[in-house]
């Protein structure tokens, strides 16, 4: 009996230790001495740290120039931003205000050096677009709050460890320090406030975070306190820094949840444009949503539907719960008979055409329009105008009517403000023929 027990509290006792075992945060890690001693090192600038900052800086601003995800990334590996923040964290956490100056200010002088370099690097580049790299880096939100909170533990637990491994590069892609703080440097080299405050604000959320999970684990791991500080000044130290967290993280409270709010938005949308805008002749080519004035556009080509379909449809937007919303459609169709509508049609579709004004009249009265038209009253500047509308990258549109050997044709005129595919260019010359009721149609594009 006594040996059944001893059995019990011996797997007991095991399974005690292997969980302990499991989730010991202390069992590899560095001593107290050697912990510290590194932090103090972290604290000094040298020559060279500097210099492979500038490096990593040109490195990050060329992969956003180019918008090369690749290149951006092995900038983040290279980059020595992460050591600094780590300290301010561990130096917080022990209360040892001197080295946490001696850290912020080594920080400091790296996020001015990076945002110098940036920004003569984007006034000097002939690549003055913003590319969706840099974009991304304006909206920070809840999420890149989390991302750094949880990069930040996952640092400060691999940065104690006597084996390093791959934890700090893997924390300094995944909370993406230099990416932003290059955007920052484009804002300023091109005069534009949003890119400046937008990245400096995500930039300024990873560093505060990635500190505080730092200095959260450097607690976890009991460090001893090198506190000289009285009780009540412990207690302000840390309600300011408890503010500073609060004042960081509510606008990106903020923008989390307009984000959650349009994506469920675009999710309804999506749902109710798939599901109910079917028909057999007649297709959507666009949509749009005006979030601000709650107005979902839609422009469709085909048979015109009728407006008691179109009432039943915004009386059918309760039911994916945007009833405060309104539906505008827009109509436009070829004539009938006309061989080329299927290709007109598909070719429109997959263009990117902007939204087709109310000018376009109901289809019956644009087929009487159409066939009382002759050749020569032809209303040739509502047609330059029409197309401008349909084909939104056309501009500086003339149309009129020309004459050669084999007869009349329509000629329309434009400039183009991109690359026109051979399928498009098809679109546009059946369009015109439609347009004009004429069985010839040319298209000349600047």
């Amino acid at each position: 009996m006594n040996g059944t027990k001893e059995q019990t509290v011996s797997r007991r006792g095991g399974a005690k230790k292997y969980f302990h075992d499991l989730f010991d945060l202390r069992g590899d890690m560095m001593s107290y001495e050697a912990l510290d001693e590194m932090m103090e090192e972290n604290t000094h600038i040298y020559g060279s740290n500097m210099w492979i900052l500038i490096m990593a800086i040109l490195i990050a601003s060329i992969g956003l120039n180019v918008n090369s995800t690749a290149v951006i990334i092995g900038a983040m590996l290279v980059s020595p931003l992460m050591s600094g923040i780590l300290t301010m964290g561990y130096s917080l956490a022990i209360c040892d205000l001197t080295m946490l100056r001696r850290a912020a200010a080594r920080f400091g002088t790296q996020v001015v050096i990076s945002l110098i370099t940036s920004t003569i690097y984007f006034s000097l580049t002939p690549l003055a677009a913003p590319t969706s790299e840099m974009i991304a880096r304006t909206t920070p939100t809840i999420w890149d709050v989390l991302i750094a909170l949880f990069g930040g533990l996952a640092g400060g637990i691999g940065n104690t460890r006597e084996k390093k491994g791959n934890v700090i590069p893997g924390v300094a892609i995944a909370t993406a320090l230099m990416p932003p703080l290059c955007t920052a440097g484009y804002g300023i080299a091109t005069m534009q406030l949003r890119f400046l405050l937008g990245a400096f604000y995500l930039f300024s959320i990873n560093t505060l975070f990635i500190a505080l999970s730092a200095a959260a684990v450097t607690k976890l791991l009991r460090v001893p306190s090198r506190s000289s500080l009285s009780e009540k000044e412990h207690r302000k130290l840390h309600r300011v820094v408890r503010t500073i967290a609060v004042v960081t993280v509510i606008p990106s409270i903020i923008l989390g949840a307009v984000t959650v709010y349009s994506s469920v938005v675009d999710s309804s949308i999506s749902r109710f444009l798939s599901r109910e805008l079917v028909f057999a002749d007649t297709q959507v080519v666009q949509s749009s949503t005006d979030k601000m004035e709650r107005k979902i556009s839609v422009s469709l080509v085909g048979m015109p539907v009728s407006d008691e379909k179109i009432a039943q449809l915004q009386e059918r937007l309760a039911d994916y719960g945007l009833e405060d919303y309104s539906l505008h459609v827009v109509q436009n169709r070829s004539l009938e008979g006309e061989t080329d509508t299927d290709k007109l049609t598909i070719a429109v579709q997959e263009s990117t055409i902007r939204q087709l004004e109310e000018a376009l009249q109901k289809q019956e009265a644009r087929i009487l329009e159409l066939e009382a038209q002759s050749a020569a009253g032809t209303d040739w500047a509502k047609l330059a105008s029409d197309a401008a509308e349909i084909f939104p990258w056309l501009s500086d549109c003339a149309c009129g009517l020309m004459r050669d050997g084999a007869g009349e044709y329509a000629l329309l005129t434009a400039e183009a403000s991109r690359a026109v595919t051979a399928e498009e260019q098809q679109t546009l010359e059946a369009w015109l023929r439609t347009a004009s009721g004429l069985d010839r149609a040319v298209v000349l594009l600047g």
